[in-house]
């Protein structure tokens, strides 16, 4: 699927495969001001080599950490993390939330049903473990940052940190919960939650 190539009158789709998280950071900034200017909702996926990055929370750390300005503590990125950052039209960022969220859902309700949301450590877990991590923010009616799901990644390194500085969570994959997949056909199967959850198609 060539996400690069398709336009549409629902969802833009950028697909950045492998960028360094700083590159891709200012790349974002570039299409959150897009949105703004086009009044469309711009899907990125794409994933990032090993980096701890840091949100709103601060702290310091026992490993190197990139500041970024989303939400919420320590986050891990690698190679077999699928990250999608939404720069969506969200005057009611409420309702743009339950709408990620019943995305992620139903795409684990399809793959690993025993997944679940957990607002007061916000994230996707299976048991005290964590498969996936969302922070946002929001500038000028669009939303910015996104969703880190681990599909197949090194848990030796994700295990550095406890995922968002939270005790007794343990990080996770759907590799590492039996779920093997590609990552191409993760992300086939996610944009398609996407688009039903917010409504928004997307057409060749």
């Amino acid at each position: 699927m060539d996400f690069k190539r398709t336009q549409a009158p629902g969802i833009i789709l950028h697909d950045w495969g492998l960028v360094e998280y700083e590159t891709a950071r200012r790349q974002m900034d570039e299409i959150h001001e897009a949105a703004v200017r086009d009044g469309r909702n711009h899907l990125i996926f794409c994933s990032h080599p090993s980096v701890f990055t840091v949100g709103s929370d601060g702290g310091e750390w026992p490993v190197p950490t990139v500041p970024t300005d989303r939400g919420g503590s320590i986050t891990c990125h690698s190679e077999g993390q699928l990250v999608t950052y939404f720069c969506f039209q969200a005057p009611r960022p409420a309702l743009f939330y339950r709408r990620v969220l019943r995305a992620y859902e139903a795409f684990f309700a399809e793959l690993l049903p025993a997944v679940r949301y957990d607002k007061n450590r916000p994230g996707f877990y299976v048991a005290n473990r964590k498969i996936a991590s969302l922070g946002f923010r929001y500038r000028r009616g669009v939303s910015l940052h996104g969703v880190a799901l681990n599909v197949d990644v090194d848990l030796a390194f994700h295990s550095l940190v406890a995922p968002c500085n939270l005790e007794g969570i343990s990080p996770t994959s759907l590799a590492a919960e039996g779920v093997n997949i590609a990552m191409e056909d993760g992300t086939s199967i996610l944009l398609a939650k996407i688009m039903e959850a917010f409504n928004d198609p997307v057409q060749a």
